[in-house]
């Protein structure tokens, strides 16, 4: 195996043959466009996930090496332009060797202190997935920037929302004009076919897209315009200028730009240093990111939770003493979420593959915000502090808390952060604390626009961080399709599960659906689907509208279950209420989980509701007892599918005489139990002016009376 430096060599040397820009155009078409006819599915996206195709930091970095001399337009003969395109497949499959290779020779030391990292992380570095959408990109940079107008408007001659909605047409003028190029190709002799074309832009038709000036059109497409030859990209790690500049200047005044999710980062990155290197401006700077930061993850986290369940910089006082801060902090039920945000990101240093800057740059984003949000939870359970909003006044938590999720959230893009939390962060689990979930903004994102209830969200938070351990995966958005799907439900046979990128294309078809207006399927079939106007579905809704503790539990227990368990409940449900609308009696079913570990009992109980609960309670105490079980629910509904009440009995099985009398009829094996419903149907007599027993509301003779049952 030749060495990594061997091989960026010759890539630098093929990347500035005559001609090379349009074969680096053709690859760029073929590895980042996606063609679609009427709406856009996941088999179409499948194809930016094939193997063979060169990722988005492989491309930055042929694009850094073309502009490091005076490009050379001219079109190839159509064999040296073949020729052009596989030894650059080649060269970019050895070189991704050569980085790689520190990680499998040091497969078995990783995570072990004694080990440097720093070369190991340099593949996971490089070659991770992205975590951010083009969209996101362009889209929160007006966020970002929101309060810096003044200082672009007087120093680079723009508002954000002009350079949003450049970029935007930008993206919609690439993708009409590589259409045309590649249908005018099509016409075309072989010896005159380039795409190359198709990636060219002027600021006139930026205007017209954008309905932006022109003069700040040219004062956008200046800021992002390469400035010099990029001779300081010396190797892939270094600094290269087209990633902050995309744009390359071409010789009649327009701007070729080769990949456009360069441009969406660039505005979403680049004006943070430009304004970092204004001293005068640079604390503000700072201060203005770090507010961003906070303020996203509050909008997104209200509109899943409600404004009145999110709170904002929270204070813990123990008398005059601050005892910690919350930058976000959620409450639903007796279950809470803290938050602690940066605005921290990977250095270039770090990776380089420095190990001791690698370590340092996680400790200042991830360890110090959990170290601190760890110790805020310790707080909260153990009820010793006073929490107080930012006017000092006191904060009453409505159920004293259960569980504490902590959430530490960065707001740039940070490569490999699943893998590096995996090494370097050291974890505290204790009753009532949660392993941390650590994640960027965009996640959470993405997180907040599929999983839009609280139930769902801080389901999936629990399964996540449950599950942290057995889970390898290049990102987030990996896991989250995979639980959109499937359910990320891993059992205990389940040692390590390794999940491949394509899974993530569900996810990204229903969120660029969505974000782009694309036509297509808003939200994958799999758990938000299958079930949707299901009475088990509308079960799942009441317990997040009423946030009770018991419930709650209950909650996070159907959304494990599998999905013939999930519909055996759902026709238990319809079955208890038709039958206690028909005779007006009690009528329940029970399932068994895990082993009889866990339980549910569900009864349809028309009667006074303290009897209703009564019952309930003393049945599902028989039921824990009969099946060994460690924990049990039980749930109260009236014949309209309410919710009346519920229970959780959670205490340790141990043998009782008396019980054992008082359970001695009872089945004793796990599975699903329906009381008598078919023995009823079968026996009883139904009157022609009844109801009907279907739960129609209909008499019987104007209902079922003379049809098949």
């Amino acid at each position: 195996m030749r060495s990594e430096s061997d091989v960026f060599a010759e890539l630098a040397v093929l990347s500035t043959s005559p001609g090379y820009v349009h074969a680096l155009a053709y690859i760029c078409h073929q590895d980042n466009f996606i063609t679609y006819e009427k709406e856009m599915k996941v088999a179409d996206m499948q194809k930016l996930f094939t193997h063979s195709r060169l990722i988005r930091t492989e491309i930055t970095t042929l694009i850094g090496l073309v502009v490091q001399k005076e490009i050379d337009w001219q079109l190839p003969e159509p064999a040296t332009m073949q020729e052009y395109i596989d030894r650059t497949y080649r060269l970019m499959d050895e070189f991704h060797a050569a980085i790689g290779a520190s990680l499998f020779h040091s497969i078995k030391t990783i995570g072990d202190p004694s080990t440097p990292q720093g070369s190991i992380l340099r593949e996971p570095i490089f070659y991770g997935g992205e975590s951010a959408y083009s969209f996101q990109y362009r889209d929160f940079s007006v966020e970002k920037y929101g309060h810096d107008e003044v200082w672009l408007s007087s120093k680079k001659g723009f508002s954000i929302q002009a350079a949003a909605g450049v970029v935007r047409a930008i993206g919609e003028i690439q993708n009409t004009k590589v259409l045309a190029t590649h249908r005018a190709m099509l016409k075309a002799p072989p010896a005159d076919w380039t795409i190359l074309p198709g990636f060219c832009l002027s600021a006139e038709e930026v205007e017209c897209i954008s309905g932006v000036s022109l003069k700040e059109v040219k004062a956008v497409l200046d800021a992002f315009t390469l400035q010099d030859r990029n001779t300081h990209f010396s190797d892939a790690s270094a600094f290269n200028s087209v990633a902050a500049s995309p744009l390359i200047p071409l010789p009649d005044g327009r701007v070729l730009l080769l990949q456009y999710y360069s441009i969406v980062e660039a505005l979403y990155e680049s004006p943070f240093y430009w304004m970092a290197a204004d001293d005068a401006y640079k604390a503000t700077a700072f201060k203005h990111r770090g507010e961003f930061t906070e303020s996203f993850v509050v909008n997104r986290l209200t509109k899943v939770f409600g404004a009145e369940n999110v709170l904002r910089n929270v204070d813990l006082f123990q008398g005059k003493n601050k005892a910690g801060e919350i930058d976000v902090l959620v409450t639903f039920g007796d279950r809470l979420i803290v938050v602690q945000a940066k605005s921290k990101r990977l250095t270039l240093e770090a990776r380089k593959g420095n190990d001791g800057q690698i370590k340092a740059d996680f400790q200042k984003a991830i360890t110090d915000s959990y170290e601190q949000g760890l110790l805020c939870a310790r707080h909260l359970l153990a009820g010793d502090c006073v929490l107080r909003s930012p006017q000092n006044s006191e904060i009453k938590l409505p159920w004293k808390p259960k569980e504490v999720f902590i959430l530490n959230v960065v707001s740039d893009h940070y490569p490999a952060l699943s893998f590096q939390a995996r090494q370097f962060l050291k974890q505290e689990v204790s009753e009532g604390i949660r392993p941390p979930f650590i994640m960027d903004i965009f996640l959470l994102d993405a997180m907040t626009e599929m999983l839009e209830t609280p139930l769902r969200l801080l389901g999936y938070i629990n399964q996540r961080v449950l599950h942290a351990d057995k889970l390898l995966i290049q990102h987030e958005l990996i896991a989250l399709s995979f639980h959109l799907k499937e359910n990320l439900w891993l059992s205990d046979e389940h040692d390590m599960v390794l999940l491949d990128d394509d899974i993530s294309a569900d996810l990204d078809l229903a969120m660029t659906i969505r974000r782009e207006g694309i036509p297509g399927n808003r939200t994958p079939d799999g758990i938000l689907t299958r079930f949707a106007g299901t009475a088990f579905e509308r079960l799942i809704r009441q317990i997040e509208q009423r946030g009770d503790p018991a419930t709650i539990e209950l909650g996070f227990l159907l959304l494990t279950i599998g999905e013939d368990t999930c519909r055996h409940i759902d026709n238990g449900i319809q079955e208890v209420i038709r039958q206690a609308k028909f005779d007006g009696a009690v009528h329940d079913f029970t399932v068994s989980l895990g082993e009889a570990q866990e339980g549910i009992c569900i009864h349809c109980n028309p009667g006074e509701t303290d009897a209703a609960a009564k019952k309930l309670a003393a049945h599902c105490h028989l039921r824990k007892y009969t099946l060994k079980a460690r924990k049990w629910f039980g749930l109260c509904l009236d014949t309209d599918e309410s919710i009346r009440t519920g229970v959780v009995l959670d205490y340790p099985w141990h043998q009782s005489d008396e019980m054992d009398a008082q359970t001695a009829g009872m089945q004793r094996r796990p599975g699903i139990t329906l009381s008598g419903s078919s023995a009823m149907r079968g026996k009883a007599k139904i009157g022609r002016n009844d109801l009907c027993p279907c739960g129609s509301g209909m008499k019987y003779k104007k209902c079922h009376l003379g049809k098949a049952d």
